[in-house]
């Protein structure tokens, strides 16, 4: 005799259970509890009691219970895939680790399933079967996107437009794939819950399943999930600490290049990026990244300034661009593009304090050329001497690049790996780099061709801006 389903309340923020209905969640938030209908059954119970994870390498179920000594706990060799793409194996670390689980999110449209399709084929044609479970598109539609983007489709590519989780796992067992793909995990349910798919439970108990497959078989799974209005992950945070990798793939609809991005990475580093150019055949990489940013490099534009960030293990050149005219009615405006908007407000005031700029009747636009988002501090003093350059009409004679964060006092602060940066600024031509001075004391090799110069507060580095 089946058993009755079970009523609870899960908050959509955290994933909290509870018996009753709460007007605010055990996380602060307020009426975000859903009442949802549970199938009472002890697996599910076990579930959310935490001790699913066990069942995966690594869990109480290897030692017993009994703790041990780290010293003595073998290392394990990770294996490695190849996805073909030497971008997506960049971010990944060197490519996929077997058994892990990869989440990847981005705006709709923005290339996410073309870039799953070229990695399916290229690992189908090297390493073996690949599963492409698809829960929003029709395995026509798949065979179309294939057609469009990959030269020669393997025989070793498999499809299925699915959203029943038990029929997956049933496809799984069928064909033994090296790599499996689910698109999306909002898209997909199990029987044993009575509750829309997309649902916290839902994709928190497909989350399970798909890690129980995962590190059984020792299979790498990408997961697709859809992003919310703000551009974050949707669903529970607890599928995030699931998976091994996140990543992000983001990218502005007017430009083509679309930007890879790491914000977890359990076997590698998470400040590398993978650059992708849209083409009419699919996503090409971008070897040469700095040229796909630098426009107008020549000396002789006002309001315009090359910086660089360091990505992982290498240095981006980007353009800053700034223009600042006079305001005509209301307050002024403040408008940045890849800029965050509270650093370039900081950086006003010092400009007003430190420089005696009058920037209360200016409107300033501030933008970074690309279309590129870089979190790094070390972009700001560009983004001064930009702003400082369209308000002064001063145009530099140099090809230049300014690197360096800036401080409330008017001081530069000293940024990482600038070193690598001038050494790359040397080698692409550049004449000059202004730096923050404890950078430019601890260069151990002087770039060849460029002239490094090291300064301490902002007026310097307006100074050596000038010619002065």
């Amino acid at each position: 005799m089946a058993k009755k389903p079970k009523t609870v309340f899960v908050c959509q923020e955290c994933g909290y259970e509870s018996p009753r209905w709460m007007g605010r969640c055990i996380c602060g938030a307020w009426n975000s509890m859903v009442e949802e209908k549970i199938i009472d059954t002890p697996e599910n119970d076990s579930r959310r009691r935490g001790s699913a994870v066990s069942s995966a390498p690594g869990g109480s179920g290897r030692s017993g219970g009994r703790p041990g000594m780290l010293k003595k706990v073998g290392s394990a060799e990770r294996d490695r895939i190849d996805t073909g793409i030497g971008e997506l194996n960049r971010v990944l670390g060197g490519g996929l680790v077997q058994g892990s689980l990869v989440l990847i999110s981005g705006e709709p449209g923005i290339g996410k399933s073309t870039l799953i399709i070229q990695a399916a084929e290229n690992i189908a044609r090297t390493c073996g079967p690949v599963l492409y479970v698809s829960g929003e598109e029709s395995e026509e539609q798949i065979k179309m996107r294939a057609d469009r983007v990959c030269p020669e489709i393997s025989d070793d590519l498999y499809v299925l437009s699915e959203t029943n989780m038990e029929n997956a796992v049933a496809a799984v067992e069928s064909v033994k794939p090296r790599f499996l793909i689910i698109d999306s995990i909002q898209t997909m349910y199990t029987q044993e819950l009575d509750s829309v798919p997309g649902s916290v439970s839902q994709v928190r108990a497909c989350g399970n399943m798909l890690m129980r497959i995962g590190k059984s078989d020792n299979i790498p799974i990408f997961i697709v999930a859809h992003v919310t209005k703000s551009g974050e992950l949707a669903g529970p945070k607890i599928v995030e600490h699931l998976v091994d990798c996140v990543l992000h793939f983001s990218g502005e609809r007017d430009h083509e290049v679309r930007i890879l991005r790491a914000y977890k990475n359990r076997f590698g580093t998470t400040s590398e990026i993978g650059a992708f150019h849209m083409e009419e055949g699919g996503l090409a990489e971008i070897r040469n990244l700095s040229g796909s940013f630098l426009e107008s490099t020549g000396p002789g534009t006002e309001g315009s300034v090359i910086t660089a960030v360091y990505e992982g293990s290498r240095p981006v050149f980007l353009e800053i661009q700034a223009l600042a005219s006079q305001a005509n009615v209301g307050f002024a405006r403040r408008t940045s593009v890849g800029v965050d908007y509270q650093r370039l407000s900081m950086i006003l005031a010092v400009l007003e304090k430190k420089q005696g700029m009058n920037l209360s009747n200016q409107d300033v636009y501030v933008n970074i050329v690309g279309g590129l988002r870089p979190d790094s501090t070390s972009v700001d003093l560009a983004v001064a001497l930009a702003v400082y350059s369209s308000l002064r009409g001063i145009v530099c004679p140099r090809r230049i690049v300014a690197v360096g964060e800036v401080g409330l006092t008017g001081e530069l602060r000293s940024i990482q790996n600038a070193e690598k940066i001038a050494l790359e600024a040397g080698r692409l031509g550049y004449e000059q780099i202004i730096m923050p001075q404890k950078n430019a004391a601890g260069i151990r090799r002087k770039p060849s061709g460029i002239e490094v110069i090291g300064v301490r507060t902002l007026s310097e580095a307006v100074a050596k801006f000038r010619g002065e």
